[in-house]
């Protein structure tokens, strides 16, 4: 196979620090999952302690995957991480339908995700952004699909162009813009939990007034949590705690970005592991206390039902009213822009990396005159624009009104499971690489080898089997999406092989 060359010379450098690579673990995972995923697992769990607990257990994931990742990140410190930790281990057909379903949907479907939620938060202070103001109506397509322009899709756009612009400037400007963010951001996470700590704990907060664990006395039943579920009782308890999961695994997941830029950090074999270590810890703390600041300020039925699910803006609003609420907008502006630069940034790596093996688009294994991978950024931007615009139609049955989606939000419903299947093959990477490189240099170690990554595989194929149970539909479309990649890949092969 034939090797795509440099750009005239041009290579990725080795410039971000220990603080530079935490800073990318940190901003990527915090955008706006932590502010709105709590309603939806609380709606699903029915009870204060199930809530705190699915954060938990979420955590409890992220950590042994870091701790495995770590063990990966620091023995091959490369461009496009976990797509190379993937390729080395089980094969470059493996590696490729990861970074092809990253390219598809993952990275690009969250981007447009957080791009949005960003726009809808400048709503608050703007309406004229808003849904449902059209520069050009819904133009119906085929099945219940449709495409449109509203001011919110075009402000979500603008700033997927400008972080894409701005990372194609050079590293030095990308970790600026992540650092700055990501430092913002994380204090104002962090004064959600003091101010809701501290002057919350009311007679009827959730914390006071519900029952932590029996979900049954808080008005909750497993049918109207998840409508045409069979299962009563205890077991439908489990299944839907399962479920419950899904929002803080989202909001915890980008902790592998790192990984993407594993060619640009200094000492790698120790500041990878830090990164993800301290990054991921520091960040599944914030998150459970974020919620337990949540139940001590909102009644447990105002946190199911917050509007828009914006629990964060429903709490401060309790506390400040509505300078409460414009403050938590302001804040989730903040959040949703650094993590869309983390995002942006680390995922242009994974396909340049594909394309130095030639499993994508050539022009992509090239380094710009400012040492960045920016053909991969462009074609990133573009694909995560054109996601933005086609949307969903669904009918009210009872009033018969049109609502519209977000296409790549039923597309990363849809890969969830998958997504996990990817993570837990990862961390499967550590047991495999074990045997078949035992003498290979490793920086770092795996703690608690082989309980750790055996203790994350499990988990992680419980929620997956929970979830094909649950939505078998949803799961067998996220496999689908996968494996389109499988034509493609030997359309690659055979084109690098020419």
């Amino acid at each position: 196979m034939e090797t795509p060359p440099q750009s005239q010379g041009h290579h990725l450098v080795r410039r971000l620090g220990p603080v530079d690579a935490t800073m990318i673990v940190v901003g990527s995972m915090i955008g706006s999952g932590i502010f709105i995923t709590s309603a939806e697992s609380s709606r699903l769990a029915g009870a204060p302690g199930w809530l705190l607990l699915a954060w938990a257990v979420a955590g409890v994931m992220t950590m042994t995957g870091a701790l495995c990742c770590s063990e990966l990140a620091a023995m091959m410190p490369r461009a496009g991480g976990v797509y190379v930790f993937l390729r080395e281990a089980y094969g470059p057909s493996l590696g490729f339908l990861f970074g092809w379903t990253l390219f598809l949907v993952i990275q690009t479907g969250t981007i447009a995700a957080v791009a949005i939620a960003f726009a809808k938060f400048t709503g608050v202070f703007a309406p004229a952004i808003a849904t449902d103001n059209y520069l050009f109506t819904p133009v119906h397509l085929l099945g219940g699909y449709a495409i449109s322009l509203s001011t919110e899709q075009l402000v979500a756009i603008a700033l997927i162009l400008l972080l894409t612009w701005t990372n194609t400037r050079g590293l030095e400007t990308g970790k600026l813009v992540q650092n700055t963010f990501t430092f913002a951001k994380t204090a104002a996470l962090l004064a959600v939990i003091v101010i809701g700590l501290s002057l919350g704990w009311k007679p009827d907060s959730a914390a006071r007034a519900s029952d932590w664990w029996n979900s049954w006395r808080n008005g909750w039943s497993p049918q109207t949590a998840q409508p045409g579920l069979t299962a009563v009782g205890a077991f439908a308890l489990v299944l839907l705690f399962g479920k419950a999961m899904v929002g803080p695994l989202f909001a915890q997941t980008a902790w592998t970005n790192v990984t993407f830029v594993g060619s640009e950090v200094r000492d790698p074999g120790r500041n990878l592991a830090r990164a993800l270590l301290g990054g991921c810890a520091l960040v599944v703390v914030l998150y459970v206390l974020a919620n337990l600041a949540y139940v001590a300020v909102l009644p447990f039925s105002e946190i199911q039902h917050a509007p828009q699910n914006r629990v964060a803006v429903a709490a401060m609003n309790s506390i400040f009213d509505r300078p409460g609420a414009l403050a938590m907008a302001a804040a989730i502006m903040i959040s949703t822009f650094g993590c869309n630069n983390g995002l942006i940034l680390a995922g242009a790596r994974v396909y340049y990396a594909m394309a130095r093996d030639g499993l994508f688009f050539r022009r992509t294994a090239t380094i710009s005159r400012r040492n960045v991978p920016a053909a991969a950024l462009i074609a990133q931007a573009i694909w995560t624009v054109l996601l933005t615009l086609p949307r969903t139609v669904t009918t009210d049955s009872a009033t018969g009104a049109t609502n519209y989606g977000n296409v790549y939000t039923q597309l990363l419903e849809y890969i969830v499971s998958a997504d996990l299947i990817f993570y837990a093959l990862m961390v499967g990477a550590v047991l495999v690489l074990r045997r078949k490189r035992p003498d290979e240099p490793r920086p770092y170690r795996t703690f608690g080898y082989p309980f750790v990554p055996l203790l994350y595989i499990a988990l992680a194929l419980l929620v997956v089997l929970d979830l094909a149970y649950l939505a078998p539909a949803t799961s067998g479309i996220g496999m689908f999406i996968v494996l389109t990649g499988v034509p493609v890949y030997f359309f690659w092969r055979k084109r690098a092989a020419a």
